[in-house]
């Protein structure tokens, strides 16, 4: 048998980092929210089959669907933090990334009162130019990262990287299991599987 971690980005359309030149995060609150209803859609979808997942809620969208995070915990998945605003990592600095991520982190705890053990970087987006926040989230309380995607891309990942789960030891002197999205080796070449774009083509 295989075994197969699924694991879901809550957030919406609009707030996408392909959409970040054309549509402001300030100008978020005029655009109609299609998540909550599609997390349910999905959430009721996997309780046919019976699959539990992951998913990683953006802290905004918990501010606004308040009730959201309490009803994939009480359908039986997991919730772990998609930090908070959905900004590229290594566009932000680091007092920044930490504010958002207490917020966000914060929020999701207080809705599903139970600890918020995993993070999951927008974009996947630390890289070898943004390692630092990795300090940040084991200081935060984290317990894993599913960040690090072990492929070559123009906007994420680090190349050659671990393929499956591994300890990711880290400057400060903690640690993390860092848990990278999937890959497949084709012809010595290692392309990405994981995430709504590779899933949609």
């Amino acid at each position: 048998m295989i075994r197969n971690a699924l694991t879901v980005d809550v957030e919406d359309y609009f707030q996408v980092a392909a959409f970040n030149r054309q549509i402001d995060p300030s100008t978020w609150d005029r655009f109609p929210l299609r998540v909550e209803r599609n997390t349910y859609r999905l959430l009721d979808l996997l309780d046919e089959r019976g699959v539990r997942a992951t998913f990683f809620v953006l802290g905004w969208v918990a501010e606004r669907c308040p009730s959201l995070a309490c009803a994939i915990v009480e359908r039986g998945h997991e919730v772990a933090c998609h930090g908070y605003s959905h900004q590229l990592i290594y566009e932000q600095t680091s007092a920044a990334f930490r504010e958002e991520t207490v917020r966000a982190k914060a929020c999701l705890e207080n809705q599903v009162q139970k600890p918020i053990l995993g993070y999951r970087a927008a974009s996947y987006s630390i890289t070898k130019r943004s390692l630092w926040a990795l300090d940040i989230l084991a200081d935060l309380g984290f317990a894993y990262d599913s960040s690090i995607f072990p492929i070559r891309h123009d906007r994420y990942g680090i190349p050659g990287s671990p393929r499956w789960p591994y300890r990711l030891d880290i400057p400060s002197g903690g640690s993390l299991i860092e848990f990278p999205p999937s890959t497949l080796e084709v012809g010595g070449h290692r392309l990405p599987v994981a995430g709504g774009g590779y899933f949609r083509i």
